[in-house]
């Protein structure tokens, strides 16, 4: 009898090690919640009552108040608002723009404008996603998740470029 249920014990083992590990592989470690279509690179986005060319690059914040990865993130998003002076800076969420302002108040991170808009009316479909956007509203790069060091030294670096793209 104890023979049987070890044997049972070993299938149901290999069944649910095949399922997790050949059928449905785990996802690459990340502290993000990345997903897959993203705005590409010169992907051109609408945001009512943006105005594009007010700066020479506009870095979005696609984030939501109920997002982890968001707060998180919080620290570099500091980092980000005082980076450099021609980026208009963008925080884009879902919720009410009073809701929104609160949350982004409460990070600490100082940005020129809260808009409330379906995220993936602007093609993004994770929190948070940072969007660099030129003068015409052109995707220039796009960096979903709370970033590993080296993401956030690109990002950086990518706003101090003198174009856009760089």
């Amino acid at each position: 009898m104890a023979n049987v249920a070890i044997i049972l014990v070993a299938i149901l083992l290999g069944i649910v090690l095949i399922n997790r590990y050949v059928i449905a592989p785990p996802l690459p470690n990340s502290e993000s919640a990345v997903v897959a279509n993203q705005p590409p690179s010169n992907a051109k986005i609408r945001l009512d009552g943006v105005d594009w060319t007010k700066k020479h690059k506009t870095l979005v914040f696609a984030i939501s108040s109920t997002c982890h990865f968001c707060t998180e993130s919080a620290p570099f998003y500091r980092q980000l608002a005082g980076a450099h002076e021609s980026t208009q800076l963008i925080a884009v969420l879902p919720q009410p723009v009073t809701e929104g302002r609160r949350y982004v108040s409460g990070l600490g991170v100082e940005v020129d404008d809260v808009v409330q808009a379906p995220l993936n009316s602007i093609n993004v479909n994770g929190t948070p996603t940072l969007l660099l956007v030129n003068r015409d509203g052109d995707v220039m790069g796009t960096w979903v998740g709370r970033l590993p060091a080296d993401k956030e030294a690109e990002v950086l670096t990518q706003l101090k470029a003198d174009k856009v793209g760089n």
